[in-house]
């Protein structure tokens, strides 16, 4: 495989040691957790920044271990990436340089294994320049947005390494989900786990890690460094929020999310056990607060790690486009997103003040360019063919696509990415236009229900006020006829959301969720209508992954079936 210096495999358990001698009562051991936005597939980028993170540990926090997220060194999911021989081939180099390039102190760094049963996802013991040791990760998750058991074969070995007198068992992400990793670690000597991380965002999602990481700390009454990585990678988000606990399962150290850094944790012995020092406890964000950082962090990267020089976007009026506008300016600044109003003869003045109102109070650059030429043009074109046929839906779809061809035409022109603005609620079922409104490079909301819309936009006016109240207020609709209320097609969203969560989420069926005090007609309805409109989510842009169940990575619901509720 070419990896200089040569790696040292450690078949038997517990002995990957760099300093002999048992830790004295009262010696510390400083531990960097490196909370990295790293940038899939690209490994010559990623090694830069490992390295500059792994110098900045040593020289400015004085670590004695630098952990590095799971597979940092190409990014997380790599997916079919890991099947091409020049990304084997950059990896092995980029090993190798990393070992060159920190000739000092020791690493912890995760990066796929090529070997002759197949690949690894691994974990690097890096110590004084050399790969002393190879972790790898024995559980891989093939549920949800996972799919490890397509690429990985799993270890089933425990790695500890001695750094200082302290034995840290090595552990990669879905090890401390069960049991056995961290009890084989115990008993190879490990008296504090070190894990490294990929895990993605999702609601409540740092609740249940540290739920977790509790359950396994009871298990072997040790305590734990928990290093995630960060940044959004197309649906995925990665919210960091490392953290440390003591052997009592409680919290002593979280890093805030979001937010890049080195963030240092120090272990002392006491009483001949290992003890985590005291340090800053980020408080944990409200739902709102989290989803809405999510948001930007999930835009801000798929924009910039792609290298558009901005985004543009549809301002109707109404809260989803509001509220994708706070967000694509949050993510990107307001001298790189640009707000286009697009009227109809169906357009309201008032969403015409609103939307210049918003565009004003976040300071972006705003377009007025009318569909009425353009709309009316397309009607006299098929005037023959329409003959005697009564108005429909077509020709609110031939609004939505009028504004589809401006929008795109701005889009390249000017080289920014087009995002488009529907949700959750909407995409579910069907109440968007293929090829009109759901056309675009990224869709920010797409998994936030319509209720979760409202509280967003409550929570972003809480900190300022960016969105006119009027929009927040006034009865949703997408003004493609006269009078037109969303309502008209679809139930209330305090009936149709919870129904769509049940169903999505739970996977419960129409007499699970009737029996919640739904009418089971109107259950019916509303499953009806996602199992019709899966063939338009299929043409969806990818959009940022916020719930335990989006569309997208892990919902594969057949466009053709036969199955009837």
């Amino acid at each position: 495989m070419g990896v200089s210096p040569p790696r040292r495999r450690i078949r038997q358990p517990g002995i990957a040691v760099k300093h002999d001698g048992k830790g004295a009562e009262g010696e510390s051991l400083r531990v960097a957790m490196a909370q990295l936005d790293l940038l899939v597939g690209d490994v010559q980028g990623n090694l830069t920044q490992i390295v500059r993170a792994a110098r900045a540990a040593q020289d400015d926090l004085r670590a004695d271990l630098t952990l590095f997220p799971e597979l940092a060194l190409c990014g997380y999911p790599p997916e079919d990436l890991l099947f091409h021989r020049g990304f084997h081939t950059q990896i092995d180099r980029a090993l190798g340089q990393l070992c060159r390039e920190v000739p000092a102190g020791d690493l912890i760094v995760g990066f796929p294994e090529y070997g002759e049963t197949g690949i690894a996802n691994a974990a690097a013991v890096i110590a004084d320049g050399r790969i002393a040791a190879v972790h790898r990760k024995a559980e891989l998750p093939n549920y949800k947005v996972f799919d490890e058991k397509r690429y990985f074969h799993p270890g089933n070995e425990p790695t500890v390494l001695t750094i200082k007198g302290f034995r840290l068992g090595v552990l990669i992400c879905e090890d401390i989900w069960v049991r056995e990793p961290a009890r084989r670690a115990k008993l190879a000597g490990a008296e504090l786990l070190v894990v490294i991380n990929a895990s993605p965002y999702e609601r409540f999602k740092q609740r249940e890690r540290e739920e977790i990481a509790r359950a396994r700390i009871t298990d072997v009454e040790l305590p734990m460094a928990y290093v995630n990585t960060l940044g959004g990678q197309d649906e995925l988000v990665f919210d960091g929020n490392s953290f440390v606990m003591d052997a009592e399962g409680a919290v002593v150290m979280r890093a805030p999310p979001f937010e890049e850094g080195l963030y240092c944790a120090e272990f002392i012995r006491e009483a001949g056990k290992v003890v985590p020092r005291p340090g800053l406890v980020a408080g944990e964000l409200t739902e709102e607060a989290s989803v809405y950082g999510a948001l930007v962090l999930g835009v801000r990267d798929y924009v910039n790690k792609h290298g558009f020089p901005g985004v543009v976007m549809g301002l109707s009026g109404g809260i989803d486009s509001a509220l994708t506008l706070a967000i694509a300016v949050d993510a990107l600044g307001a001298d790189r997103v640009q707000a286009v109003m697009m009227p109809s003869r169906y357009t309201a003045q008032i969403s015409l003040t609103d939307a210049a109102e918003e565009a004003k109070l976040l300071g972006v650059k705003y377009s007025v360019l009318s569909i009425e030429g353009m709309f009316e043009a397309t009607l006299s074109t098929l005037a023959g063919e329409f003959a005697g046929l009564p108005p429909d839906a077509t020709e609110e779809n031939i609004q939505s696509r009028c504004r589809m061809m401006l929008l795109m035409g701005l889009s390249n022109k000017t080289g920014r990415m087009l995002l488009t603005t529907g949700n959750k609620s909407e995409m579910a079922v069907g109440y968007a236009t293929l090829y009109g409104d759901m056309a675009g490079g990224f869709a920010p909301i797409k998994d936030c229900s319509k209720l979760l819309v409202y509280r967003l936009a409550a929570y972003r006016n809480g900190i300022r006020a960016v969105i006119p109240q009027r929009v927040i207020e006034r009865p949703p609709s997408a003004e493609l006829r006269i009078d037109q209320k969303d309502t008209d097609a679809l139930p209330p969203y305090d009936v149709l959301d919870p129904i769509l969560a049940a169903f999505i989420e739970e996977d419960l069926s129409v007499d699970e969720i009737a029996a919640r005090g739904y009418d089971r007609v109107t259950v019916g309805r509303v499953l009806d209508m996602v199992k019709r409109n899966e063939y338009k989510r299929r043409q969806a842009p990818p959009g940022v992954r916020v719930s335990r169940r989006a569309f997208g990575r892990d919902w594969r619901y057949p466009i053709t079936n036969g199955y009837r509720r």
